[in-house]
């Protein structure tokens, strides 16, 4: 079995080399964490590796700067460089084409999850060819003069629709006879008055009795019609 020593070296000169840029070692500390590394032992492992020549390095002062070896990276010339550019441009356009084409794809998809499935049109169509069926035989009857409302049942609802607005009218006969007597010597403003109360005439509320009135008296005259 290798040394931890060995091992510790080897993730840290690894790390050290894929970032390629200046690290100290708390950088360097911090990020291995993950493989249980101390930073005594980090800092033991990047003295090793700058003294043997393996990483590059530079002191500030106190603190050290640590740096992969330059020499063991390829760099391209002014050529390669140009080339690597044109590559990177070519690429790039192909990505937003796939990008655009992506978004085409995904724009339909849409489309046809918002469009109703063959199922789902057969379903609502059964149920319009039904509506209208029902509507046009409603239709033929009335048509046909067929009274679609008993005599009995129109009768009952005019008699309690009449006792309504008697009543309505007799009522408010009664009240205003009353606020008539009460406010016959009241020096008091009868508008005012009236808002302190609480009262409201129908007026007030947009309803009139005499609409209601001539209601009923024209539907006695479309059933005399009739």
């Amino acid at each position: 079995m290798a040394p931890k020593s060995d091992n510790t070296e080897g993730i840290v000169l690894n790390f050290v080399n894929e970032q390629n840029r200046p690290l100290n070692s708390q950088n360097v500390a911090d990020f291995l964490q993950k493989f249980n590394l101390k930073k005594a032992s980090v800092q033991k492992a990047l003295d090793t590796l700058a003294d043997s020549g393996r990483i590059s390095f530079k002191e500030y002062g106190k603190q050290k700067i640590y740096l992969a070896r330059q020499d063991q990276f390829n760099i391209p010339n002014s050529e390669e460089l140009s080339q690597m550019k044109e590559e990177n441009a070519k690429l790039q356009h192909e990505l937003e084409e796939q990008r655009r084409a992506i978004s085409e794809v995904e724009g339909e998809m849409k489309n046809l999850q918002s469009n109703l499935t063959l199922e789902q049109i057969c379903v609502k169509e059964a149920k319009l060819r039904t509506e209208v069926k029902e509507m046009e035989e409603k239709l033929n009857k009335l048509r046909g003069g067929v009274t679609l409302v008993r005599p009995e049942d129109r009768k009952a609802v005019e008699k309690m629709y009449s006792e309504t607005i008697s009543q309505w009218r007799k009522r408010k006969r009664i009240f205003r006879d009353l606020w008539d007597s009460i406010t016959e010597n009241s020096p008091k403003d009868l508008k005012a008055f009236k808002e302190e109360l609480g009262i409201e005439y129908d007026e007030d509320v947009g309803v009139s009795l005499q609409s209601f009135c001539d209601l009923m008296q024209n539907g006695k005259k479309r059933a005399r019609g009739q």
